[in-house]
């Protein structure tokens, strides 16, 4: 999972620890969400030179940059977002690197493209902040169509979800190593925590 958010911090905790009781003999342990890192801006850095060359490489200048989320109730999800939004803001000649989330909280991706348009953008590009396909990028891809269609002086260019990049398979190999040296790094520090426990006894849980 890319974020910290409810799956990670609630739910999946909550089912290691049924699991748990099923089988004392079997010990389970957690380790944590990809979250932002070096190896996720260098797939946005590849995403948004893709998205670029199938542009023409225009002026970055003149070329905003939207890090589209998924959107969560928790602000420290939220914020991995936001924080991989301004690194890649620091690596890039792109003025305008903006973040926007496609449910839950805000700004909505309408919203960010308003604004630079607003801003003299000429051309957009959007980057998903997935890992993987859904109905989601599905509306993504329904969105871009119908903001071109509001929008027809401007060019829109679409990333794609991460997938499997090499930087995922390299995140997850260093999780589990991390998990298995002596001193572990790695280990999710929600799995059985006080506030989990809290938040369950007074029903901040999510169900899906």
């Amino acid at each position: 999972i890319l974020n910290a958010a409810g799956h990670v911090k609630m739910e999946v905790p909550e089912h290691l620890a049924k699991a748990r009781l099923r089988h004392p003999e079997t010990e389970f342990v957690y380790a944590t969400h990809i979250g932002a890192n070096e190896g996720v801006l260098s797939i946005l850095q590849r995403s948004l030179k893709k998205v670029m060359a199938g542009l023409d490489f225009p002026d970055p200048k003149t070329t905003g940059v939207i890090v589209l989320g998924r959107g969560s109730s928790d602000r420290i999800a939220n914020g991995e977002v936001a924080k991989m939004g301004r690194w890649l803001w620091e690596e890039t000649q792109h003025e305008k690197v903006d973040i926007a989330f496609t449910g839950i909280t805000f700004p909505r991706l309408e919203s960010a493209v308003q604004e630079q348009v607003a801003l003299g953008m000429t051309q957009i590009c959007i980057l998903p902040y997935y890992l993987f396909a859904g109905t989601l990028i599905t509306r993504i891809d329904k969105q871009v169509a119908h903001l071109q269609t509001q929008y027809p002086q401007i060019r829109f260019g679409l990333g794609d979800y991460f997938g499997f990049e090499s930087e995922i398979f390299q995140t997850l190999d260093q999780r589990v190593l991390d998990l298995m040296s002596d001193t572990p790094q790695g280990m999710m520090e929600c799995d059985g925590c006080e506030y989990r426990k809290i938040a369950e006894e007074h029903g901040h849980g999510h169900q899906h």
